[in-house]
């Protein structure tokens, strides 16, 4: 298909510029609002043209140098050629006219941002292990730097997978990862080029905790190591920092375990017990401000639910201002981290074991049984958002107020027309921008209750 000539118009929820063509609309990456671009069409429907940029005709003068060699060709970053003050704007922007387009709702109020700061952000990375012939060229180069850099000196390559791709972007910097991320990065990519790890190595996925001094490791392996604790041994030959590895076979569903299984986080005025399978904030600067918007800037009262409550985030300071929480989280092994978070945490509320009664249970089956009558219900869900179950029974529990904190607008707008259904009215819109030069947002939405 040959190229076409294109006027970016706006930017939209998923990283990509919306323009208009001969009738169709037009999605394409890396631009920006009024840009001329010349793309090359990738995927064509009657309706839609997905398409690549292969030349900026008529850049926006708020374009800026990506700080990354490999930006473009990674499929992990967005937005790193837009000055950081512009992606909170634009960030905005999408957020509201999300919640106009899907939910129908008119929020003409401000959308409090809270920034962050823009790099070496990320406590979390999931780095890909493969052989460098499976790194495949990127499919349509974006800098001039992305193929100098690719490290073609050894046979296995460590990195992220390609922007829409399943194929292996071999990467030697990362500047949204944390310090300690990024020395282990460079660690493992150095153990690989001499053979030092073993081929079977899949995946490593790397939490820092510890103010970025100590490291959670969940290794994937095509067939578990043989030696295992020398591997071990291994790996924090490369990584001192290490303070406990998993090594997992999925095709077996094995697992070995090296370490107590969990790090230390700090957030607010609370340390959370982060294992290896339970889920935390990404943003290691802005995880304690999070909570304080949720928890601690909440009336309080007697009663609240935490639901979806994971490791404790909201729940511990939840429990400074409420008389009683009763938390709600369906992954085991996040809840083995959330009770002993409670145990904890009775130095914070001096000396005072914070009521919080922890049940293990799938949100939907708990509400469907639960009686209660909270002043507060949070929720924090995953990507897929509320089922309409969840919905309707929020709507019988009636609670004064609804607290929700969510990763992705599209299912946050639909959620937030099916709560004004059911009764309860937006009063403040907050986006956190826990994830600096991507299209990602995390929105935390208060609500309150008609009378």
């Amino acid at each position: 298909m040959a190229n076409i000539e294109i006027t970016i118009e706006k930017l939209i929820y998923g990283g990509e510029g919306l323009a208009h063509h001969d009738g169709a609309t037009v999605f394409v990456p890396f631009v920006l609002p009024e840009e001329r671009v010349s793309a090359a069409p990738v995927e064509q429907k009657k309706k839609f043209v997905r398409a690549r940029a292969e030349r900026v005709l008529a850049p926006s003068a708020e374009r800026v140098p990506p700080r990354c060699p490999h930006f473009g060709a990674c499929g992990g970053c967005d937005y790193q050629h837009i000055p950081y003050d512009a992606q909170l704007k634009y960030k905005t922007e999408i957020l509201r006219e999300t919640i106009r387009r899907i939910g129908r709702i008119e929020w003409t109020a401000e959308i409090t941002a809270h920034a962050s700061p823009p790099w070496a952000y990320r406590n979390r990375a999931q780095w890909k292990i493969r052989p460098l012939a499976e790194s495949a060229a990127p499919r349509g180069k974006q800098h001039a730097s992305d193929e100098a850099r690719e490290p073609g000196d050894a046979s296995i390559g460590i990195g992220y997978f390609r922007s829409g791709s399943s194929a292996l972007c071999a990467v030697e910097d990362c500047p949204i990862v944390s310090p300690l991320l990024l020395k282990t990065l460079l660690a493992f990519r150095r153990a690989l080029a001499t053979g030092a790890l073993p081929g079977t190595l899949r995946e490593i996925e790397a939490f820092a905790g510890g103010n970025d001094s100590q490291l959670l490791l969940t290794a994937t392996f095509s067939g578990l190591p043989s030696r295992a604790a020398e591997l071990a041994d291994k790996f924090r030959e490369n990584a001192a920092e290490i303070a406990s590895v998993v090594f997992h076979d999925p095709t077996r569903d094995r697992m070995e375990l090296f370490g107590p299984g969990f790090v230390t986080c700090e957030a607010g005025s609370h340390n959370y017990r982060v294992g290896h399978f339970s889920f935390f904030q990404v943003n290691r600067f802005l995880a304690g401000e999070l909570a304080r918007e949720v928890a601690e800037n909440d009336a309080g009262g007697s009663l609240a639910l935490d639901l979806f409550a994971g490791v404790g985030l909201f729940s511990l300071p939840l429990a400074e201002k409420f008389a009683h929480v009763v938390a709600v989280e369906s992954n085991p092994a996040a809840a083995r981290d959330l009770e002993a978070n409670i145990s904890s945490a009775s130095h914070a509320l001096s000396g005072r074991r914070p009521s919080v009664e922890v049940r293990v249970a799938d949100v939907e089956q708990f509400l469907a049984k639960y009686r209660g009558t909270p002043e507060l219900v949070v929720l924090d869900p995953p990507r897929a958002g509320l089922t309409p179950t969840i919905i309707r029974q929020l709507a019988r529990i009636a609670s004064e107020r609804v607290t929700y904190v969510s990763c992705d607008p599209p299912t946050l707008a639909r959620d937030l027309a099916a709560l004004q259904q059911a009764g309860y009215d937006l009063a403040e819109v907050h986006l956190f921008d826990l994830f600096p030069q991507t299209f990602h947002m995390e929105t935390v939405v208060r609500l309150r209750r008609r009378s």
